[in-house]
């Protein structure tokens, strides 16, 4: 494309409708319909009557996730009588690996279709488009009653607040559910009635309606922990998985970078970059020592060795949520680095997930108020634990570890090292702690 109109942020409605007399190629160009306003990535000129779009697709497989979007887009571009002949979607290239220098024009890749749940291509993006358009003149209208009042809807709760992930907004609209109690029905872990038992007046989880319940692992334990004055263990369970682990016991915890654009040679798409893990050995005897590796750039050879320099090669592997963290970044140094295949994954061999008792109802403490992860317990048994660090969670180590590689002023890296280092030992030290706690529940 050489000759295009090129919008920008605050352009007047009027700016891009004028371009099109001119140009055939309209880049980032803004349109407004109905008080609604669009950026549309690329818009092309066909012929006198018809247009064809493309939009951007942030990842590797064009999904329908956003069809509204698409629709609506679409809705604001007819509206300024623009005749919509074709959609076409630009998305990253799953099987692109990156050399020395980065290839652009391998890189992206231009589909006409969405991609089903399998990453397969099904339906036309023009068809799916054409299928899911509807008329929004009264949303609109709705969404500009609300502006023009001052009047604000009483929040209501659905199943998308507390989905597969809770809502970043949820404790703003519900602002109460902070101070329900530990042992409230509200937390009743993937309960889809726990609202309207609330509501008849069964407060607590022991109260919960049997009739009303899904009857899982973890509601039992729940229900079992509020019945028994706030913890329930399993014992036999709990013994039967304290078998599996061995001494030594490694607790391992790994830091991580996922990039868009591959960096660095030999990396594709959204692979993931290890910068960091801590590695903290317990031995029989209860003595400890702990290992912390910490890059700033493309590290992972030196990674991989530091790792299996320092890692016992007997004994137990324990991470916390392992089958879905640490085990895939073992596995992705294997394929990465052939030479070392046959030790890391011998690792894996050895790996121990410690989330398992928690997920599998084997313990509930209603102090966890429906919830396992490893801060969340950490923070039951020593209460100030990751609290005083600089960095409190995962998307904050990220967030320092990019400013280590940046040519930044007034950005004291020293600090930055300092603190990632204290963080990520925290969470291993965290993993020592609470397996401990585990062992004195199965000997009490």
């Amino acid at each position: 494309i050489e000759k295009y109109f090129l919008g920008s942020r605050g352009d007047a409605k009027e700016k891009a409708l004028e371009a099109t007399k001119e140009y055939d190629w309209l880049l980032k160009a803004r349109f407004e319909y109905k008080n609604l306003r669009v950026k549309v990535p690329f818009l092309h000129k066909l012929n006198e009557e018809e247009w064809e779009v493309y939009f951007l697709y942030v990842g590797l497989y064009p999904h329908a996730f956003d069809m509204e979007y698409y629709c609506d887009t679409v809705w604001v571009l007819q509206g300024n009588d623009f005749k919509i002949k074709d959609i076409h979607l630009i998305h990253l290239n799953p099987d692109y690996v990156r050399g020395e220098q980065l290839d652009v024009d391998q890189l992206f890749l231009m589909s006409d279709y969405f991609y089903n749940s399998n990453n397969n291509p099904t339906t036309l993006a023009i068809d799916a488009v054409r299928h899911s358009y509807r008329d929004i003149h009264s949303l609109l209208k709705k969404m500009q009653d609300l502006m023009d009042t001052q009047y604000v809807p009483k929040a209501v709760r659905t199943v998308k607040c507390t989905g597969r992930q809770k809502c970043k907004y949820y404790h703003s609209c519900f602002p109460n559910d902070v101070e329900e109690k530990d042992n409230s029905i509200l937390h009743l872990i993937a309960s889809r009635y726990k609202y309207e038992m609330k509501n008849m007046g069964l407060l607590t989880l022991k109260e919960a309606d049997e009739e009303k319940i899904e009857g899982t692992k973890q509601q039992y334990a729940q229900i079992m922990a509020d019945t028994l004055g706030g913890l329930y263990v399993d014992k036999l369970a709990l013994k039967s998985w304290l078998n599996t682990v061995h001494y030594p016991i490694a607790f391992l915890d790994f830091e991580w970078e996922r990039f868009a654009i591959p960096p660095y040679k030999g990396m594709k798409p959204y692979d993931v970059l290890p910068f960091e893990y801590s590695l903290r050995i317990l031995e029989e005897d209860g003595s400890t020592k702990e290992f912390v590796f910490l890059s700033i750039q493309d590290d992972r050879k030196e990674m991989v060795e530091s790792l299996l320099q320092h890692i016992p090669k007997t004994g137990s592997i324990m991470a916390y949520n392992a089958t879905g963290a640490e085990r895939i970044r073992i596995q992705e140094f294997a394929d990465q680095f052939p030479e070392y295949r046959d030790s890391l994954l011998q690792m894996n061999q050895r790996m121990v997930d410690l989330q398992i008792p928690f997920e599998t109802g084997t313990i509930y403490d209603v102090r966890m108020r429906g919830q396992w992860s490893l801060k969340v317990i950490m923070s039951m048994l020593e209460e100030k634990s990751y609290q005083r660090l600089d960095i409190h969670d995962g998307m904050n180590a990220v967030f320092a570890w990019r400013h280590l590689d940046y040519r930044e002023e007034n950005i004291d890296k020293e600090a930055i090292i300092s603190n990632l280092k204290e963080y990520c030992a925290m969470d291993t030290y965290a993993m020592l702690v609470v397996y401990r706690w585990l062992l004195s529940l199965a000997r009490k």
